[in-house]
């Protein structure tokens, strides 16, 4: 199991940015996807942005253009970098990380951390 620890959210005002950062337990080169859910209140987890162990990313709709996944190897970590954020990125937003066990796909998640956008 990978474990996945979430930093970096918090209050900021609508236009504001904020970078998530996730740190993994294991070395993530050796993972096939890494990425971001999140949350909102009331609704359903939804993909924000993932990445491959190849660089190849894919982002929402919703935030293209706004957000900006990457991912450092050699330190084990991925960030989100949010810019221009609107209210409705307000959620708990999600680590995610996919990879081969040797027999099976596996999938490990964070605890979340918490971003609100205020108006």
């Amino acid at each position: 199991q990978v474990q996945l620890v979430e930093s970096g959210g918090g209050l900021v005002q609508a236009g504001g940015s904020l970078r998530l950062s996730c740190a993994a337990s294991a070395r993530i080169f050796s993972i096939n996807v890494m990425g971001w859910y999140r949350q909102g209140p009331g609704k359903q987890r939804e993909l924000v942005a993932t990445i491959s162990n190849g660089g190849d990313t894919n982002n929402a709709d919703s935030v293209k253009g706004r957000f900006t996944i990457s991912r450092d190897n050699a330190k084990n970590l991925v960030y989100l970098q949010m810019n221009s954020l609107k209210p409705e990125d307000t959620a708990v937003y999600y680590c995610y990380a996919k990879y081969w066990s040797g027999y099976k796909f596996v999938e490990d998640w964070g605890q979340g951390t918490q971003v609100t956008v205020s108006s």
